[in-house]
């Protein structure tokens, strides 16, 4: 299939828009309009309100229709679908849909996180457990962005630690079920990224911290060393809906 075939448009920042996007877009709104009509949506294919009003949300559904879509677009099956609902600034539930394998993650704040394949089958996921000293650590990496030296400056942390490279939100979800141990992400994303995985992530036993501030176009305006110590999770329905530089951690032990 060309590129042609999937009616790819490039949208103000260079990033490809497809007809998926924006009809999985309009089906998923509608259905959570009609689920609850007083939670108001934020999502990557929709245009967000102004902060003045967005501040003043309790609630607000935060939703990527096709998470990588230049990976729907190369036909790699790496791609899926995020609703996450946001309550202040912190992700509360989160559901994310893996077209190609049939499986859906999804957590609830305090209810633990879980995996249902395309048979129907439930099953609990947790993080796997691990020191920072230890050696052979799994990191997983983005498909479509290196990281530059500052990733290189990370990954020497570790002792001999082994890579894995996937597309989209697929990242998270390998280290909320213990397949791989640290996600850094020391480039750009949105906010829609990351939500609906972020809580699948901490209810299975992770943690999503900030790691420094960035440009729209992968300039880092921190350094993530300074920022990732102080532990502090990343927050939703900002100001500006830029997320900063993330490291996902799975179960750390105490005390690192």
């Amino acid at each position: 299939m060309s590129v042609q075939d999937h009616h790819v448009e490039l949208k103000g920042d260079n990033s490809p828009l497809t007809l998926a996007d924006t009809e999985s877009n309009h089906i998923i709104c509608e259905g959570l309009q009609r689920i609850n009509p007083h939670i108001p949506i934020i999502s990557e294919e929709t245009r967000a309100m102004h902060y003045d009003i967005r501040k003043s949300y309790q609630y607000c559904w935060v939703v990527d229709p096709l998470d990588g879509t230049k990976e729907f677009i190369k036909r790699n099956g790496e791609f899926t679908v995020m609703i996450g609902l946001v309550q202040g600034t912190t992700p509360v539930l989160g559901v994310v849909h893996v077209p190609v394998s049939g499986k859906t993650y999804y957590a609830v704040k305090g209810k633990g996180a879980y995996v249902q394949d395309a048979d129907g089958n439930i099953k609990p996921i947790q993080c796997k457990e691990f020191s920072m000293t230890d050696s052979g650590l799994t990191i997983v990496g983005s498909a479509s962005h290196s990281g530059g030296q500052a990733m290189k400056d990370f990954i020497d942390l570790f002792d001999s630690p082994k890579f894995s490279s996937l597309g989209s939100s697929l990242k998270l979800l390998l280290v909320a079920e213990g397949e791989a141990d640290v996600y850094p992400r020391l480039a750009p994303t949105m906010e829609w990224d990351t939500a609906a995985a972020d809580i699948i992530v901490r209810e299975a036993g992770g943690v999503v911290l900030q790691a420094g501030k960035v440009t729209g176009k992968g300039e880092l305006l921190e350094d993530w060393r300074d920022v990732l110590v102080k532990e502090t999770p990343l927050e939703y329905n900002k100001e500006d809906l830029l997320n900063p530089c993330f490291v996902v951690f799975g179960k750390r032990k105490q005390g690192q």
